[in-house]
């Protein structure tokens, strides 16, 4: 999960999957915490059937509450007659607060002259098992396994589900929640960081999060959806309601669901650049302020909506996609990145808004290895989807610029604030819709103002992009938006400048394949970025193929158009204008038809 500080609390359900598989009917979903609740406690009694002793585990994602759920628990189990119920919150045999804090230091470290607000660090390279004291969790491994005065024993919190624990638990339950909410609960001090009780700002909040809470969280869970220990699977996304599903039908819903076309729910975001494209084009709350990012496809911050007998499932991204790895991603891309997601995709909205984003660079994977520990390049492209009067992008030095004076005025910036004349030294490109520009990391850019931008990027997904300059402009919380000139100057390319790319990155398209009333155009390839973006032109239907890789679909311009499966023609996804949808690599051939009169445009990303 990157650091995703403001998420608008907006649920966007027309993002919604129906699911369909041989017993779906019967598919068993229980909504509402009491109702959850009672549901999990007669299947303790049920698996207890003549056994003296039962041990329960319930573990969760980073910000699970636990105790309401275990309290209600209890009390049903206490009501039918079992009086001696043991309850073990783990967090009782973690190390300290202080000790855990001490551990964490080389991964969060307080650099202020590097890293002025203390956003970055180094993902933890340890497992869950490093928040344990060694000597309290063999004691508790001890109690729970030869101690028989209880009938039910409960062990429940965040990590109760590693190794040394889950192999003791009869029964094991797992709490889960969708990514925007995590954020929300942190923002709204609903949650602390795990293992700690001390108050710290939000900004601490998150980065310990990201750092470590939240990678510790994905790695766990990851490792309990694989091992099929879960027999209950909950969902916390609403705090007053608990669902749970069934683990067989979260698993077959899954499975139908890599069949068919399908679309993850979005993240709105709030920010000083914001425009107004997005909230008028997807109606969105007239609340916001504005709308700057969009996170459509976002692997580790957006989530899917399951429809199973019309009742709706909201769960992670990478719970699917841990489940579903092969189907979704191909062969070839788990040999090459992993069971990652690996191209990530929003929408930049400048449209009307009082500025350009911030002039900006990314780093490459040697130096986000090297210093956050992070999986690989931060690479980015835009497609320009709308665009207003005088909308230019930001890409690459002036010709005659001196770009090392450019660093020299952001770093006095940076200490006094005062402007620097951007413009004589970043060059500029005047943008339409259909421009696509490549921007392999080290190349300064920026998205400005009044245009909708289609920005897909790479596998990094902490927030490293270090911006050189941003116009000495206040966020909407009314600070001062620090700039990063130590690392923006580190992986910034000084040779790129307009020359460089309009050779290199910004290349007019290429027609690769063409039909009767279609071409496909390939838009701006590079060697330097691993995904290929590409552009379908048509005006009834065009025919394709996964061929093994899954393909990213966004309707840039129409009004709808079906993406539907040649094997079973009941696997499709009806999409509408911007949206954003995933063709599994398990698909294979599929087509997509035009449902308006007029001709449409679908951008097209892939894998090279």
């Amino acid at each position: 999960m990157s650091f995703m500080f403001n998420p608008y609390p907006y649920d966007d359900y027309s993002a919604v999957n129906p699911v369909f598989w041989d017993g779906s009917q019967d598919a068993n979903i229980v909504v509402g915490t009491t109702a959850v609740a009672s549901c999990f406690s007669q299947k303790i009694l049920s698996h207890m059937n003549n056994k003296d002793k039962i041990v329960i585990g319930v573990d969760g994602y980073a910000s699970a509450d636990f105790e309401q759920f275990i309290r209600l628990v209890s009390r049903n189990l206490f009501q039918a007659g079992k009086n001696n119920i043991r309850l073990i919150p783990v967090s009782g045999v973690y190390k300290s607060e202080e000790k855990l804090d001490e551990q964490f230091l080389e991964c969060l470290p307080l650099n202020i002259e590097e890293d002025p607000v203390l956003l970055y660090g180094k993902l933890f390279s340890g497992s869950e098992e490093s928040f344990f004291d060694k000597e309290k969790l063999q004691e508790l491994i001890t109690n729970i396994s030869g101690d028989d005065t209880e009938d039910i024993v409960i062990v429940y919190g965040n990590f109760a589900g590693t190794k040394l624990l889950r192999n003791h638990f009869d029964l094991f339950a797992y709490i889960d929640i969708i990514p925007k909410n995590v954020v929300l609960r942190l923002k709204t001090g609903k949650a602390l960081n795990i293992g700690t009780s001390t108050l710290r700002t939000y900004r601490e909040l998150m980065r310990r999060s990201y750092y470590v809470d939240f990678e510790l969280s994905l790695r766990l869970r990851a490792e309990l959806l694989k091992s099929d220990k879960i027999s209950c699977y909950i969902l916390q996304n609403e705090d007053s309601s608990l669902s749970l599903v069934e683990w067989d039908t979260l698993r077959n819903a899954c499975k139908a669901l890599v069949k068919r076309p399908f679309r993850c729910k979005p993240v709105y975001n709030e920010g000083v650049w914001g425009g107004h494209y997005i909230i008028n084009a997807r109606n969105l709350p007239k609340a916001m302020k504005n709308c700057a990012w969009v996170f459509d496809l976002i692997p580790s911050e957006v989530s899917i909506v399951l429809e199973i007998n019309d009742r709706k499932i909201d769960i992670p991204f990478y719970t699917f996609i841990k489940l579903e790895a092969e189907s979704v991603l191909g062969e070839q891309c788990i040999t090459r990145f992993g069971e990652y997601f690996p191209i990530r995709f929003n929408y930049d909205d400048t449209m009307h808004s009082s500025g350009n984003m911030s002039i900006q660079v990314h780093p490459g994977e040697k130096y986000c290895k090297e210093n956050f520990n992070e999986l690989g390049t931060q690479d980015e492209s835009y497609y320009v989807v709308a665009a207003g009067q005088d909308s230019k992008t930001y890409c690459g030095f002036k010709d005659d610029a001196d770009s090392r004076q450019f660093i020299s005025l952001i770093k006095q910036s940076e200490k006094n604030s005062e402007p620097v004349p951007y413009n004589d030294y970043v060059n500029s490109i005047d943008t339409k819709p259909g421009m696509q520009f490549m921007l392999p990391a080290g190349t300064i850019h920026a998205s400005g103002r009044n245009q909708l931008v289609l920005e897909t990027g790479s596998l990094t997904v902490g927030s490293y992009t270090f911006k050189l300059y941003d116009y000495v402009r206040k966020d909407i919380d009314g600070t001062i938006r620090p700039i990063h000139s130590f690392h923006g100057e580190r992986v910034l390319d000084f040779e790129r400048t307009d020359s460089w790319v309009r050779k290199n990155v910004f290349i007019p398209p290429l027609e690769v394949e063409s039909g009767d009333g279609w071409r496909e155009m390939l838009l701006g390839e590079t060697d330097l970025v691993y995904f290929s973006p590409r552009r379908i032109e048509f005006t009834t239907t065009v025919k394709q193929n996964t061929n093994g890789r899954f393909h990213v679909l966004a309707l840039v311009n129409g009004e709808s158009v079906k993406v539907v499966s040649e094997k079973d023609k009941n696997s499709f996804f009806i999409m509408k204008y911007l949206d954003i949808v995933v063709v599994p690599a398990l698909l294979g051939a599929y087509r997509i038809e035009n449902l308006a009169n007029h001709p449409v445009v679908v951008h097209k990303t892939l894998l090279k």
